[in-house]
């Protein structure tokens, strides 16, 4: 799953995110808060590599770019989660920057494929 030497694909690094993502919605407080906020996280985190994966059998170029657009607002969504967290002080800032950066990333190559994907041939 890589295509960069040693640095995984947006697909491998979306599954990763992934995994991250569901290790921290665990180390959530478990009151009213915390849970609301962890079944968001949980959810768009998630859907992030869930809706890539869908892009990689899509039957059309336009299929493809709305796939992986639909993949970039949930990193989007995921990213303001992290930031709510960040803010709020459910969890320490030194365990969600590196997340949360990885989160910025993935919105950016995102934004990338969608926009290189729907230019004209």
């Amino acid at each position: 799953m890589t295509t960069n030497g040693d640095r995984p694909d947006v697909r491998g690094r979306s599954f990763a995110f992934a995994v991250r993502i569901l290790k921290l919605v665990r180390a959530l407080p478990r009151d009213v808060g915390g849970q609301v906020v962890a079944r968001q996280l949980a959810r768009s985190g998630t859907s992030v590599g869930a809706n890539v994966e869908e892009a990689q059998a899509s039957a059309s170029k336009a299929d493809f770019a709305r796939r992986m657009n639909i993949a970039r607002a949930e990193a989007k969504e995921t990213l303001y989660w992290l930031r709510v967290l960040t803010e709020s002080g459910m969890l320490p800032r030194p365990r969600l920057g590196a997340l949360t950066s990885e989160a910025d990333e993935l919105v950016r190559i995102l934004t990338t494929i969608v926009k290189t994907s729907q230019r004209k041939p």
